[in-house]
């Protein structure tokens, strides 16, 4: 089987699974969701990834290891996270 998401830098069998299984199945579907948006979506599918595959799809989408991800840059994927996992009530007095 020939998985394009296999094909990109720091994603293997497990995550391309994780992502199919959410209906993400191309890198644009990938880059359509975002880092975020896709992390986010496989974890509520109840997959447990750690942050790493945050970090993970962010290189993938900037075909960079994501180890080699600027700390900056974990910490804005961080706070977009939190952003998104904020109840709307606690949204509204940010």
């Amino acid at each position: 089987m020939n998985d394009e998401l296999q094909h990109l830098k720091n994603l293997g069998k497990t995550s391309a699974q994780w992502l199919h299984a959410v209906g993400i199945h191309s890198a644009s579907d990938l880059r359509r969701l975002g880092a975020v948006g896709a992390y986010q979506a496989v974890r509520t599918r109840g997959f447990r990834a750690s942050k790493v595959l945050l970090y993970a799809i962010e290189g993938a989408l900037l075909d960079m290891h994501w180890n080699d991800l600027p700390v900056e840059r974990k910490q804005a994927l961080n706070q977009q996270l939190d952003a998104k996992c904020q109840p709307p009530s606690q949204k509204n007095e940010n």
